[in-house]
C-alpha cells in the first residue's frame, strides 16, 4: 500500500506586526515540480504564496481566504493522474480534482492551522478559530455526499478475527474498530463509536508489526543474507512461507485469520484470463506471473536442495510461494521507522481496514517517535458502525485486480488506459502545460465536466498532442476554418483508433456471468468497464464531430 510518504511541506503560518499570514509552498522535491508550478501560474499564482490576514479581517471574509488556500493547496497535493486530466483553464473555483485530494487538502489545511500555537492577539485566535470551523464544515459536508454504504453480514462468523483484537490489544494495540463481515467486500473494520477527524481509530505498537528485524532472528538469515541482490522483503516473504506453519510463532494467530486463498489477479486461472483478451490487463498479469515463476525457480528449489532442514521442500512449494507473494502485495503496507527507514511490514489488524475512493484515512504511514506506535488518524468523520476505509493510494481497477482482487465501488479517476504514444522528451512549457507531457492516456469522458468545442471531455494534453502533430504551428482554441478542418481530423483518428479498441474487446453477452467462477465474474466486470470507458471516448468523438462540423458549415456560408 502507498502511504504517502510525500516531500515535506514548508507550509506555515507567520506572525506579522498587523496580523498573520499563511504561506504555502510547492516543494521543490515534487517529482511534478514543473508541472505543478505551471499550473499554478497559469492560475495566477505562484510557487510560494502568502494569504494575509490582520486586525481588520472580519469573520465574513474567512470564506474567501479560505477558497484562496485551498485552491493552491490542492495543486500542491495533485498526483499524475490529477494533473494530467485536471482542466488548465477554466476550473470551477467549488470544484475538487478528485476525492482523495480534497480530503487531503482539506486536511493539510486543518493541520496548518494546528501547529500554529503563537496567538497572543484575540482578534487572531477568532480568525483562526473561524477559519477551523469553516474548514470542518467543509469536510463534514464532503462526508455527507460520498456516504458509502455498507451492510454487514450477521450470518457471517469472526471469531478469529475478535481472538486477533483481544491479542492486539494485550500487546498494547488501541482500536475503535471491531471486525465484520461485509456483503460484497468479505472482511471489514467497522467503528465501534462515533469518530471525528483526527480521531485515532488505530494505534499499533511497533512491537505487533511484522518487520525484517523477525527475519534477523530466525534460523534462515544467515543464509539469505549471502545471496547476493536478495532484498529485505523477499526475505520476509520466505519467512513469512514458514512462519505461517510455526505453531509457536508470536503471530500464530494473526496467520490464522488469513485466507486459504487470496483470490487476486495473480490466481486468475485459464478462463479468466481468456476473458480478459483485449485488455491490457491481460499482458499484465500473465507478465507478472511470469516473473513470480522465474524468481521462484531461481530462489526456492536452491534453498530447498542446499538447506533442507531451514526450507523444508513441502512448505515451499510453488503454490505457497504465490500465496505469500499474494499476502505480501495485499497486505503489506510500506512504514516510516523512528530511524528514518522506510521497511515494508505487515500490520496485524490494520489489514481489515479496506480500501475506497472515499478513504476515512489517507496518512498512516510513519512511526511515532513519542509513542512508538504507528497511527492511523482519521481524516473526515466515521459515524458508529460505519465501516472505516483506507486509502491504498491512487490506483487502478487493473493494479487493484492484479495485486488486491477487486474493483472499488464507485467512478475511479485513476482507470485509465494509457495510450502508446512515442512523444520523446519534451521541456516543460511555459504558459502551455499541456504540452509538457511525454506520455498520454484515457479515461472516461463522464468524469468530464467540459465537453464544449475543443474539449470533448477529453484529456487536453492529448488533443493538444495531437493537434500539435498534425499543424506545428501554435494551435489558438478560437473558431476557424484551419482550426476546426485540424480538429476534425484529431477527432476522426481518435474514433478510427478506439473504433478498433472496442472491436477487440469483443461482445459482452457471450458470458453467462451468473454462473461463471468468482475470476471469470471480475475479468467480465473489468472488461465492462473498459467497454464503457471507450464508448464514453467514441460518443465524445461523435458529439465533438458534431459541433466543429456544425461551426465549420457556419463559417464556409458566412
Amino acid at each position: 500500500m502507498d502511504n504517502n510518504n510525500k516531500p515535506c511541506s514548508s507550509n506555515k503560518i507567520i506572525k506579522t506586526s498587523d496580523g498573520c499570514e499563511i504561506v504555502l509552498e510547492l516543494s521543490k522535491n515534487d517529482p511534478f515540480f514543473d508541472k505543478k508550478k505551471n499550473l499554478l501560474h497559469s492560475k495566477g499564482f505562484d510557487i510560494r504564496e502568502q494569504v494575509q490576514f490582520n486586525r481588520s479581517s472580519c469573520p465574513d471574509a474567512v470564506a474567501t481566504i479560505l477558497e484562496r488556500i485551498l485552491q493552491i493547496a490542492r495543486i500542491i497535493h495533485l498526483e499524475e493522474v490529477e494533473l494530467y486530466f485536471g482542466k488548465v483553464n477554466g476550473c470551477s473555483l467549488f470544484e475538487y480534482w478528485s476525492p482523495k485530494n480534497e480530503v487531503e487538502t482539506l486536511n493539510s489545511v486543518l493541520s496548518l492551522i494546528n501547529s500554529y500555537s503563537s496567538c497572543e492577539r484575540q482578534n487572531e485566535v477568532n480568525f483562526l478559530q473561524t477559519l477551523q470551523d469553516e474548514v470542518f464544515r467543509r469536510i463534514q459536508e464532503f462526508t455527507d455526499k460520498n456516504k458509502v454504504e455498507s451492510r454487514i453480514d450477521k450470518s457471517c462468523s469472526c471469531d478469529k478475527e475478535k481472538c486477533l483484537v483481544k491479542w492486539g490489544e494485550s500487546n498494547g494495540v488501541k482500536t475503535s474498530l471491531k471486525i465484520a463481515c461485509v456483503e460484497g467486500a468479505g472482511r471489514g473494520a467497522i467503528a465501534t463509536k462515533d469518530l471525528k477527524v483526527g480521531d485515532i481509530a488505530l494505534e499499533i505498537p511497533v512491537s505487533t508489526i511484522i518487520s525484517e528485524e523477525h527475519v534477523h532472528k530466525s534460523d534462515m538469515h544467515h543464509i539469505l543474507e549471502k545471496i547476493e541482490g536478495l532484498t529485505s522483503e523477499t526475505m520476509l516473504l520466505l519467512w513469512s512461507m514458514k512462519e505461517r506453519h510455526n505453531c509457536t510463532s508470536k503471530f500464530k494467530i494473526y496467520f490464522d485469520t488469513l485466507p486459504e486463498e487470496f483470490k487476486t489477479g495473480l490466481s486468475f486461472g485459464v478462463d479468466a484470463i481468456m476473458a480478459l483478451d483485449g485488455t491490457l490487463l491481460l499482458e499484465e498479469i500473465i507478465q507478472a506471473k511470469e516473473h513470480l515463476r522465474v524468481q521462484y525457480d531461481e530462489l526456492v528449489p536452491p534453498l530447498c536442495k542446499n538447506y533442507p532442514d531451514v526450507f523444508l521442500p513441502e512448505l515451499y512449494t510453488w503454490e505457497q510461494f504465490l500465496w505469500a507473494c499474494e499476502l505480501w502485495y495485499s497486505n503489506s503496507m510500506k512504514v516510516m521507522f523512528v530511524d528514518g527507514k522506510l521497511r515494508t511490514c505487515l500490520i496485524p489488524i490494520a489489514g481489515f481496514l479496506n480500501h475506497s475512493l472515499y478513504p476515512h484515512i489517507v496518512h498512516y504511514g510513519k512511526v511515532d517517535s513519542a509513542t512508538n506506535t504507528l497511527k492511523f488518524p482519521l481524516a473526515r468523520p466515521c459515524c458508529f458502525g460505519e465501516q472505516c476505509y483506507l486509502s491504498y493510494g491512487n490506483f487502478s481497477s487493473s493494479h487493484l485486480i492484479t495485486f488486491y482482487g477487486f474493483m472499488p465501488q464507485g467512478d475511479n479517476p485513476c482507470d485509465v488506459i494509457p495510450l502508446d504514444i512515442d512523444v520523446g522528451e519534451v521541456d516543460c512549457i511555459e504558459g502551455c502545460p499541456t504540452l509538457s507531457w511525454t506520455s498520454h492516456m484515457v479515461r472516461g469522458t463522464w468524469l468530464s465536466n467540459n465537453h464544449n468545442i475543443f474539449y470533448y471531455g477529453l484529456p487536453s494534453p492529448l488533443l493538444d498532442y495531437l493537434r500539435g502533430a498534425r499543424s506545428p504551428s501554435p494551435h489558438t482554441k478560437t473558431i476557424e476554418i484551419s482550426n476546426l478542418e485540424n480538429e476534425i481530423e484529431v477527432l476522426e483518428d481518435l474514433q478510427s483508433t478506439f473504433s478498433s479498441m472496442m472491436e477487440n474487446l469483443g461482445d459482452s453477452d457471450l458470458v453467462d456471468i451468473d454462473n461463471a467462477s468468482w475470476d471469470v465474474k471480475l475479468a467480465l466486470e473489468f472488461k465492462d468497464l473498459q467497454r464503457r470507458i471507450v464508448s464514453s471516448i467514441l460518443t465524445s468523438c461523435a458529439a465533438g464531430l458534431n459541433m466543429v462540423q456544425d461551426e465549420l458549415s457556419k463559417l464556409q456560408m458566412s
